[in-house]
């Protein structure tokens, strides 16, 4: 661990620490050979998994990062050379809050003087798909901050439920989706991987501010995940089109959510997840090569799942 104390390091700040991403991003930069502090954002310190990331040196700050309460997160930043920012859409379901709160993040940001913003992105579905699917636009690029996009690919872990497999009556298990077999998508082991790529972004004289990084371990089809899995477990594993209707009632979401993840899907087959960019610059710069689909499956435990 190189989390340092020492007041001439340079001082990250990471949004949303106990969760995946942000937790992978202190890991990956606690194993760096270049010393930084940290100082992860939570709204409760109390809780275990913040407590346990303070005992690696980390500074836990108690802040609710809410649209109305910018004041509190640019001091959260204050001092901060890097500032590590991502939203959580899955947690309200409210795209119209993710919205405001991620223009609130960057703005604290550039008022607390923040020298380089990481930021959690996506592509821009909507100048990709020329206004077919709708989205989160790029505020954040037109913001005068100094950027760095690290895009995070599919999770791999989005897989490993009982809601992304079914078992029918033979005993096989069908991955259902409403895209074509050959949709291809970039998968990413989120918490073993994603702060890698937040690290060679920071480190890598090839990236830094004004460049994107693209977070994948893999570019793979949906087809080849469904048989691998198989292959791997020593299960019948298929993968099957459903219907659009099919794929809507089957994740028990709001219809709303369930809309947004329909046309998630019908962009990454017309479009692909990022557009025409190549995936494979992104991976030449990393300390360690990041987990294959492959590598998931056999590290995740499938035992409840695949019963």
């Amino acid at each position: 661990m190189t989390i340092s104390s020492n007041p001439t390091a340079s001082l990250v700040v990471v949004v949303g620490s106990t969760g995946k991403q942000g937790g992978s991003v202190i890991q990956a930069l606690a194993e760096s050979d270049k010393e930084y502090r940290i100082r992860g954002l939570t709204r409760d310190v109390s809780k275990p998994q913040a407590q346990r990331i303070a005992t690696q040196g980390v500074e836990m700050v108690n802040v609710n990062l809410t649209a109305d309460n910018a004041d509190a997160a640019e001091a959260a930043f204050k001092g901060a050379s890097i500032a590590f920012i991502v939203t959580n859409f899955w947690e309200h379901l409210d795209k119209a809050r993710e919205v405001a709160e991620g223009k609130m993040l960057v703005a604290a940001a550039k008022a607390a003087e923040v020298e380089l913003v990481v930021w959690s992105g996506v592509e821009s579905v909507v100048e990709v798909s020329q206004g077919k699917y709708t989205h989160i636009t790029a505020y954040a690029r037109k913001s005068g901050v100094q950027l760095l996009i690290v895009q995070a690919a599919v999770y791999a872990s989005n897989y490993h439920s009982a809601f992304a497999l079914k078992k029918e009556a033979d005993g096989t298990y069908t991955l259902g989706l409403p895209v074509g077999p050959s949709t291809v998508v970039p998968i990413i082991d989120v918490v073993h991987d994603y702060g890698l790529f937040v690290r060679e972004g920071i480190e890598s004289p090839e990236f830094g501010a004004g460049t994107e990084v693209l977070a994948s371990g893999e570019d793979i089809s949906v087809a080849e995940m469904a048989a691998q899995l198989g292959t791997i477990t020593g299960k019948k594993v298929v993968y099957k089109q459903v219907s659009d209707e099919q794929y809507m009632a089957a994740t028990r979401a709001p219809h709303h959510v369930a809309l947004e993840l329909l046309e998630m899907w019908k962009y990454f087959e017309e479009f692909r997840y990022f557009g025409d960019k190549d995936t494979h610059p992104s991976r030449q710069h990393l300390n360690r090569s990041p987990r294959t689909w492959a590598d998931f499956v056999r590290a995740a435990d499938w035992s409840s799942i695949l019963v």
